[in-house]
């Protein structure tokens, strides 16, 4: 059998027991290392599991699947996600190339960021369609994020927007120079560097979407014990620091209830311009 197991979203204590056991009695165990990250490391999550983990680098899962699925017919594999296993499409490839070879799989859920953002207050019902903001560069500034944050907007709906990382990324220059492989420091974008982001395409679009009034809430390191959730506007939350990642947006639609506004109020950056945002915006009129 091949088994994707999701390890939830904080620490090596997330897994689940019935996770933890098919880990331990596999022959195999690949920790999956570039959608997300845990806020440990693989040392400590080998100390607590009782087994080495081989790490799957983004190379690795597209270019070298067989390997990873090599003998999984005949035994037990297991490939370690954080969150959950299909929380995105990333790894749907995966689970087809399993099914061409006739090799049975299974899934283990756990909890991902797509639900843990209810800790913002928010109801998960009026959630739209997930997005994700990538790194700008000098050359390339991508802006289909708008578009998706544009939709949900028409309707009321929040909108989650997941936030650019860069792990084991190779530095063009170097190669270019050298012709060897040398990689990047990983990268893990800020709410404050999504924020700026937003507000910059909001001057080129000029559609109101992502205007310095509007609300927004940040979360870093949801389900971990110093997790944060920084309630204010667009403009208020240019300059939040959440510390450590991972960090993760929601973008307020007006589709909102006295209830999440008061659950939010507690997380405000100030009180006032939150409250005043609120009624201004046309929040909870939807």
């Amino acid at each position: 059998m091949f088994y994707f197991i999701g390890l939830g979203l904080a620490d090596e204590k997330d897994i689940t027991v019935k996770g933890l056991e098919i880990v331990q009695r596999a022959e195999r165990v690949y920790l999956e290392a570039y959608t997300a990250i845990l806020m440990v490391d693989q040392e400590k999550l080998e100390a607590f599991y009782g087994r080495p983990l081989i790490l799957a680098d983004r190379e690795m899962v597209e270019s070298s699947s067989d390997t990873i699925l090599e003998n999984a017919a005949n035994v037990d594999i297991a490939f370690l996600v954080v969150g959950d296993p299909f929380g995105a499409t990333t790894h749907t490839d995966l689970s087809l190339r399993a099914r061409a070879l006739n090799i049975p799989t299974r899934t283990v859920h756990n909890a991902s960021i797509l639900t843990g953002v209810s800790i913002t207050g928010l109801s998960l019902y009026n959630f739209g369609q997930t997005t994700s903001m990538v790194f700008f560069t000098e050359s390339w500034r991508p802006a289909s994020f708008y578009d998706r944050l544009a939709e949900n907007a028409s309707l009321g709906l929040h909108s989650l927007v997941l936030l650019d990382i860069k792990v084991k990324e190779p530095d063009l220059d170097a190669l270019a120079r050298t012709g060897r492989v040398k990689y990047d420091p990983p990268r893990f974008m800020s709410c404050a560097q999504c924020v700026s982001q937003m507000l910059e395409i909001e001057e080129s679009r000029e559609q109101g979407v992502c205007k310095a009034d509007k609300l927004v809430v940040g979360v870093a390191r949801v389900g971990s014990e110093n997790q944060i959730v920084v309630a204010g506007t667009l403009g208020e939350m240019r300059d939040v620091e959440l510390g450590e990642p991972l960090h993760s947006v929601v973008l307020l639609g007006t589709r909102t209830y006295d209830l999440e506004r008061e659950f939010l109020l507690e997380f405000a950056k100030n009180k006032e311009s939150f409250n005043k945002a609120w009624e201004e915006g046309g929040y909870g009129k939807a």
